[in-house]
């Protein structure tokens, strides 16, 4: 292990039926929402990745909340506030990205070392909080995403 961040990711876009998407606001910058986002862990499977860093960040069961693939992959320079994080010489990242449907909005356990607050918005409320150009592109596919046959979704 060489203690440095791998610049693969994951996005795991949180919502219900109706459209109301989570998100979650960053300790460290007050007024940054996003989704639920993690880097890979040594060679663990991206699913893997998906389902910790929900479990983690949110308290949610992904044992009975599966995430699913979307089967969308986004690359883009890492801040530079977060690059001594990574190698020397890695400014990119990979994210995949993941959709979880719940059934329902339900109360989130944040981690308080990542994160400050969490709240539930409708899909177009969220997608313009959010600070990420990636996370709210995911999120403004929500409808498109719902309206598909249930054996093309996601």
């Amino acid at each position: 292990m060489t203690g440095y961040k791998q610049p693969i990711s994951v996005l795991v876009v949180i919502y219900t039926p109706a459209l109301d998407v989570l998100l979650l606001e960053r300790a460290a910058h007050p007024g940054f929402w996003q989704s639920v986002t993690g880097s890979r862990e040594a060679d663990e499977a991206l699913i893997a990745t998906a389902c910790r860093e929900v479990a983690e960040e949110t308290g949610i069961d992904t044992m009975r909340h599966q995430p699913v693939d979307w089967q969308l992959t986004n690359t883009f320079e890492i801040f530079e506030e977060w690059r001594h994080r990574y190698a020397p010489g890695v400014t990119r990242n990979t994210e995949h990205v993941f959709g979880l449907q719940l059934p329902d909005k339900c109360p989130i356990a944040i981690a308080p070392g990542e994160h400050r607050d969490w709240l539930w918005l409708p899909w177009e409320q969220a997608a313009a909080r959010c600070f990420s150009w990636s996370n709210r592109d995911a999120i403004l596919q929500l409808p498109q995403r719902l309206a598909m046959p249930r054996q093309g979704r996601f």
